[in-house]
């Protein structure tokens, strides 16, 4: 019998999922231990679905991770303010969409998890770029074979799978591992409510 292909896709993501080094998301834990307790802040960013991964994340982070905590994560998406993105799209270029923006906020020991499926996005390579040159600690997550953002991040979470969409899914659950781990493994020191 031929399989469906709910079941072939299901199928093809589990290969996706197994191909992530869990050593590096364990790594990746950890810069984000260190930088809440040091309050630097943490920069994401991505296109398109990645954009919307980002999103996600921070919105865990920020409310999930952080609400009724003593330490808080200090987490924005450079892919959330619009007006800034299309300013600089029209006057600039959407190359240095990323990259202007931390050259606002960033400093030496902050996080950027950049994310990009293909690892070849100008814009979230620039952002990386940048970020080392003034001693961030750099995160990727990319897919397929790691393109140019794998090598250049200083820790890189790699998706082994050519199909965007089983990467893009990848990135979500390493995201959710990143979060839950704060959320499900360290309780709030405020009561629940009732």
């Amino acid at each position: 019998m031929i399989a469906s292909f709910p079941e072939l896709y299901k199928a093809d993501l589990l290969k996706a999922i197994d191909s992530i080094d869990l050593e590096n998301v364990t790594a990746a834990i950890e810069i984000l231990k260190q930088a809440r307790e040091q309050d630097r802040r943490i920069f994401v960013c991505g296109n398109g679905g990645s954009a919307s991964t980002a999103s996600h994340f921070v919105c865990d982070m920020i409310k999930g991770a952080s609400f009724k905590r003593d330490k808080r994560f200090r987490v924005m998406a450079l892919t959330d303010s619009l007006p800034t993105i299309t300013a600089y799209s029209n006057d600039v270029s959407y190359e240095c969409v990323f990259v202007e923006q931390l050259k606002n906020f960033a400093e030496p020991g902050d996080v950027l998890i950049a994310i990009s499926g293909s690892g070849n996005s100008p814009n979230v390579l620039r952002a990386v770029e940048y970020a080392n040159s003034i001693d961030c600690r750099t995160i990727a997550l990319s897919g397929r074979d790691g393109g140019q953002l794998g090598p250049l991040a200083q820790l890189n979470i790699l998706a082994a799978n050519p199909h965007m969409g089983r990467i893009e899914d990848a990135h979500m659950i390493v995201m959710h591992m990143l979060c839950y781990y704060f959320m499900d493994t360290e309780k709030s020191t405020f009561p629940t409510p009732a």
